[in-house]
């Protein structure tokens, strides 16, 4: 198994990417601290776990606050004894961000307030400091470690209505480059994930609402490649597990001289394309 006897703590695993990653985790071994601002959602995400074989147990935490991630490593370290992977995945949106996906409402650029700066910027970015801060003296402990942090095609193209969330995965992509250079003279590596599609529709739904354990795509009703906006054409929509094998794999050993990298995830070659539109007819004549 790919990360037998290595012990991972995943934050926002509670739904989406986060609790498919601890089940895929496990499954390849790992004992997952699995970390969620939902108690309950933590605990099922346990559950899942528990009955495929593996172990886990629930924390619940904000990431933007320091003292609660550092309580979450301390609290990882005391059920399994030591830290190797720390998956910094909770993010948010911000307010009105994407509404032509989520069908909410659009909310302009200048009626954000500065609560809405702060919220976004303390979990996005803050987040992930704070989780490579506290996992640091463990893996050092160790002998080394991996850091994978949950960033977004956002932070390479723009989103509508998401110039916040941008921002913050922009930064997550730079402090990765940063770490990279500071913590690699221990043997720990970091790197970060950018989904493009197959993403949980719960990161857009309110707080508490039902978690849907599928991707945008899955739930959208029947799929049809030949009407998809995604250039690469394959006859299953994309999931949830699509992203978790790349964070897996980032993870895992098999990465070993992969750091400071941001790794584009499900993209199908959607991030190839230009704003200018060519007619395929007229160019092949």
């Amino acid at each position: 198994m790919r990360l037998d006897g290595k012990v991972a703590l995943i934050t926002g695993a509670g739904s989406g990417l986060g609790r498919e990653s601890a089940q895929l985790f496990a499954a390849e071994g790992a004992r997952v601290a699995v970390v969620d601002i939902d108690a309950e959602r933590a605990e099922h995400t346990v559950q899942l776990v528990e009955r495929q074989g593996g172990t886990a147990c629930a924390i619940v935490a904000d990431v933007a606050d320091e003292a609660a991630v550092t309580r979450s490593v301390e609290t990882t370290l005391g059920a399994f004894g030591k830290l190797d992977i720390m998956f910094a995945n909770a993010g948010i949106i911000s307010r009105g961000g994407v509404p032509t996906v989520a069908g909410g409402e659009q909310v302009e650029f200048q009626d954000l307030t500065d609560a809405d700066w702060q919220r976004v910027v303390s979990v996005n970015l803050s987040g992930v400091f704070y989780c490579a801060k506290a996992a640091v003296p463990a893996m050092r402990r160790n002998g080394g470690g991996t850091i994978v942090a949950t960033s977004s095609a956002a932070s390479l193209v723009a989103y509508p209505a998401a110039a916040i969330y941008s921002a913050t995965k922009a930064g997550v992509n730079g402090l990765v480059r940063g770490l990279s250079l500071d913590l690699g003279k221990y043997g720990i590596r970091v790197n970060a994930i950018a989904p493009t599609h197959g993403m949980s529709p719960n990161f857009l739904a309110p707080t508490g609402a039902p978690v849907v354990g599928r991707s945008y795509e899955e739930v959208a009703g029947p799929w049809d490649p030949a009407v998809s906006p995604i250039p690469l054409k394959l006859n299953r929509p994309p999931s949830l597990r699509d992203n978790a094998n790349v964070a897996l794999f980032l993870a895992s050993d098999e990465s070993a001289y992969l750091s400071g990298l941001t790794v584009p995830t499900t993209d199908g070659g959607t991030l190839s394309r230009v704003a200018m539109a060519f007619d395929e007819d007229a160019a092949a004549s």
